[in-house]
């Protein structure tokens, strides 16, 4: 199989496998793989996952990569703190959380990032729509109570001046009946007074970050 017949089969493909190419290409022989990355037509992301070079990254496109690469996963934690405008500083590497192990993958676009959560905890993402693909962006609400569960040190006013957090937006933005309610489903004594100490330092000091 020659390189442009690839590109045709798979083009709508983000993140591609060496097993969905021979979905579409039975007898496909991975050395073909390995001539392409040496010519610079595709990427490896990681073991057996690649992309094309000439792909446009945008912000949703490393996103979709995110959720392809391990899985189960939805993005989530910084990433998704910066995408929702809840930290002022850009994000450098991809995070999500993930059923499975924790794992870090350093590719030649960012790093992708999972922590590892319980499967019971799973859950307050919703489906983004991008490209006629879709991928899996925690909610607001589970977004910040991911950060806050991963981050013992947002328990009292220091750490979160540190955080430097955008309380007026997270307040304009978030539901917090909703908050509350994936709150009691952790069943973490500990999180919970961090979260309800966060909450009240939200509402005393909306300007948090403005620092």
């Amino acid at each position: 199989m020659k390189y442009q017949e690839l590109k045709d089969k798979i083009k709508g493909f983000i993140v591609f496998s060496l097993n969905e190419i021979r979905k579409t290409a039975p007898g496909f022989h991975r050395r073909r793989l390995n001539e392409w990355q040496e010519k610079g037509y595709i990427k490896k992301l990681r073991r057996g996952y690649y992309m094309f070079s000439d792909l446009s990254l945008q912000e949703e496109t490393l996103f979709l990569m995110a959720n392809k690469l391990y899985g189960p996963s939805y993005v989530s934690l910084e990433t998704a703190l910066s995408y929702y405008g809840l930290i002022p500083e850009g994000v450098y590497s991809m995070t999500s959380v993930s059923t499975k192990k924790t794992s870090r993958f350093k590719t030649p676009i960012t790093s992708f990032i999972y922590r590892n959560i319980k499967p019971e905890l799973f859950f307050g993402y919703r489906l983004e729509k991008y490209g006629g693909q879709r991928f899996k962006m925690a909610e607001i609400e589970k977004a910040f109570l991911d950060y806050v569960y991963f981050n013992p040190k947002i328990a009292d006013a220091s750490g979160f001046y540190e955080w430097r957090f955008n309380s007026e937006e997270f307040l304009a933005k978030a539901d917090l009946q909703k908050l509350k309610k994936y709150m009691i489903a952790f069943k973490n004594k500990r999180l919970t007074a961090r979260i309800k100490k966060a909450l009240a330092l939200i509402k005393m000091k909306p300007d948090l970050v403005r620092v």
